[in-house]
């Protein structure tokens, strides 16, 4: 009975470093949208540092899982969730990865006159955050509801970098010297739709661990 104690507290622990994990690459998104917003270059500079505690994170936790399975024998549903974990902490770091991304192209921008207002972009990356916060409540709480929410809200990620791409092709067709700065604010938009996707991978997992069933629930992936 002590080992079981021991071994579900040890695993509450996990589940606590994914929430963490999860704070931590919302909040890099969050910073790095606006970082290109008010073209902030320190900033920008600052997110792609931090993206090193974001893979130390995921290796810690993945230590900690691996630890568990090889001393503690997992019963089948808390075996479900460390797997659940291990897939997680991936899509997590590729969304800080994605964070990342969006710095280094502020960097490339540097202190070049903005195309357009910014509103579809940060209205992307407001969405963004949302689904990335709720994915991972969803999975705290194993919230099948709130995970298939976040799914829905897929869509409306999709349809505004859809329309931030048509805009912005539009600019390079009307005058090609825009090409560089249009170029750079598609690349941002897509990755805030593939972390985005990434969200709804999240989400799968949820499922997962809640029903048993692995299933496809979202249109975007890899």
């Amino acid at each position: 009975m002590e080992t079981r104690t021991t071994f579900h507290k040890q695993l509450q622990e996990v589940e606590e470093d994914v929430l963490a994990m999860g704070d931590m690459v919302a909040k890099a998104i969050d910073r790095a949208i606006e970082a290109l917003k008010k073209r902030d270059l320190t900033l920008a500079h600052q997110i792609i540092a931090d993206d090193d505690q974001v893979d130390k994170q995921r290796y810690s936790i993945e230590d900690k899982c691996i630890g568990l399975i090889a001393t503690q024998q997992p019963m089948a549903s808390d075996l479900r969730i460390i797997v659940a974990v291990l897939n997680i902490i991936i899509e997590l770091e590729r969304i800080g990865d994605y964070a990342d991304g969006i710095a280094k192209i502020v960097i490339m921008v540097g202190d070049e006159p903005p195309l357009k207002p910014l509103i579809d972009i940060p209205r992307m990356g407001e969405i963004t955050i949302e689904m990335i916060n709720n994915s991972i409540h969803s999975f705290a709480r194993r919230d099948v509801e709130l995970a298939m929410r976040v799914v829905s809200m897929d869509t409306v990620v999709d349809g505004l970098y859809d329309q931030v791409f048509r805009e912005l092709l539009t600019f390079m067709m009307v005058d090609p010297k825009t090409t560089n700065r249009a170029t750079r604010l598609i690349w941002v938009a897509h990755n805030l739709e593939r972390a985005a996707d990434r969200a709804t991978n999240i989400c799968e997992r949820v499922v997962f661990t809640v029903t048993g069933r692995m299933e496809e629930i979202g249109a975007s992936k890899y």
